[in-house]
């Protein structure tokens, strides 16, 4: 294993570690902001935002080539504003030292933990969800009391420019600061010495990241993706499992962290269940091709890689079924697609598939399934769809993920109350409302003792009837 010290050197530009020495520079004068200052700095971004939406909208489409407003409405606005609030609500409750008991050994005395701000925050945002995972993160960074530096996706240029302009508007540069720019900008980034940095993205760049942040002993925060699964049991409703997994599939064009990357269904309800997927998806988008319900893949790249998928899974002996085959296909909306008779050789099965492509695995009896998902690398999501209590405890005790959905997909993302995490291959850390908070602070353990001093009892020379007493009463 190669030593972090003998990686390559990478250069940092000199305009991002000038904005790096301005913001460690304001965070040595105001280190601990009041309360006060944070709500104002998240009510002035909730206020920001609201007032931008529609150009942000706009970007965002822009950059997609086609994306729903109502999708970004959805998606990106309302969990960002929501997340706010959430944070301006519950901030003073965070910010309260919390108190903690001293052993009895060790009276008097008091202890506490106090909640301090990191100092400078670096965030690495992606193209799906440029606005949502840009605010998410910067919420929990700012509620704690940190300085923010943003670096903004490469492929998203028209939602980066609208985002860097908006929160110029509204916060100075030593503050919130929003970096452009390639790939090697991006390498850069990674290498400052950040207090905290939070990455959002593929499981192969996050090891980079993880990489370039350890020759500074950075902490990081790695949400990472993976193949979150759905198990569809043998009794729950297919019209209703269909239904809820084709929107969290189908959302975005598939192209969302937690979107069910594949199905464990019943062997025996395999097709029933192909049908029910297929009606349900109809229904939410009656036709693909000009219809601005449905998003389009991001760019030319993302699309190759999603045909190159179907490609070599038809090659190795999938069953590939278009969904929409008698449309005209145009610009980069790519029809759902379902696949059968897939096995562990093929790409689809190998790779996060980030797309609107859906297979299904067949199995007889739910450890099997079980079994399934934990031979690989845990997800980020599971989804589970059955109202037996019992196999839901099951499903729960027998698996690890980030994070779960009983019946339903994706919306355990969007509750301000649970932590957002990945585990393994698929993350580390959390964040969101009050994890966001502490994985944006520094617990600092504090014991405070007074005059009396009982503790110089048991000091040196040893061999004392006290110090005795002592052991017999506290070592047992």
């Amino acid at each position: 294993m190669t030593s972090p010290l003998a990686l390559p050197a990478v250069h940092v530009h000199t305009d991002l570690a000038a904005t790096f020495a301005a913001q460690r520079q304001a965070f040595s004068s105001h280190p601990m902001p009041p309360a006060a200052q944070r709500l104002q700095w998240l009510k002035s971004l909730r206020q920001a935002l609201l007032a931008g939406q529609q150009a942000l909208i706009e970007a965002i489409d822009a950059d997609f080539g086609g994306r729903s407003a109502d999708e970004t409405l959805l998606a990106e606005l309302l969990p960002s504003i929501q997340g706010i609030r959430h944070a301006e609500r519950h901030l003073q409750r965070w910010m309260r030292p919390s108190r903690r008991r001293v052993g009895l050994a060790f009276q008097p005395a008091s202890a506490r933990v106090i909640y301090q701000p990191l100092g400078v925050v670096g965030i690495i945002v992606p193209w799906n969800y440029p606005l949502f995972l840009a605010i998410g993160p910067l919420t929990g960074a700012l509620a704690a009391g940190n300085r923010v530096m943003l670096k903004l996706s490469e492929s998203t240029p028209a939602s980066a420019l609208a985002l860097k302009a908006l929160l110029q508007r509204v916060f100075p540069e030593d503050l919130v600061s929003v970096v452009l720019g390639e790939v090697e900008v991006g390498q850069a980034f990674a290498h400052l010495p950040f207090d905290h940095l939070l990455f959002t993205g593929a499981t192969h760049i996050g090891r980079q990241v993880m990489q370039a942040a350890a020759g500074n002993l950075t902490p990081v925060t790695l949400e990472l993706g993976g193949k979150s699964p759905a198990i569809v049991s043998a009794s729950v409703p297919l019209d209703t499992a269909a239904e809820r997994i084709a929107f969290g599939k189908t959302l975005n064009a598939g192209q969302t962290c937690v979107a069910p990357d594949y199905v464990l269904v019943p062997r025996e309800r395999l097709q029933a269940f192909a049908d029910a997927y297929r009606n349900a998806v109809h229904k939410l988008y009656p036709q693909v091709a000009n219809n601005p319900d449905y998003s389009a893949i991001i760019n030319p790249r993302q699309l190759q890689r999603l045909q190159q998928l179907l490609d070599d899974a038809r090659a190795k002996g999938a069953e590939v079924v278009d969904l929409y085959p008698d449309e005209n296909r145009q610009g980069r909306r790519l029809p759902p697609h379902l696949l059968t008779q897939v096995n562990d050789g093929m790409r689809v099965m190998q790779d996060e598939i980030f797309g609107p492509l859906l297979p299904l695995v067949p199995y007889d009896c739910l450890d099997e399934a079980l079994a399934y998902i934990n031979q690989r690398p845990r997800p980020l999501a599971l989804y589970y769809f059955g109202y037996d209590r019992d196999e839901q405890a099951h499903v729960l005790q027998y698996s690890h993920s980030g994070g779960v959905c009983l019946n339903d997909t994706l919306l355990h993302v969007a509750q301000d109350d649970l932590p957002f995490g990945g585990i393994g291959p698929s993350g580390m850390g959390h964040y969101h409302g009050h994890e966001g908070f502490l994985t944006f602070s520094k617990a600092k353990a504090v014991l405070t003792k007074q005059r009396l001093n009982v503790a110089r009892l048991i000091y040196p020379p040893y061999g004392k009837a006290l110090q005795r007493l002592v052991y017999r009463l506290f070592i047992r």
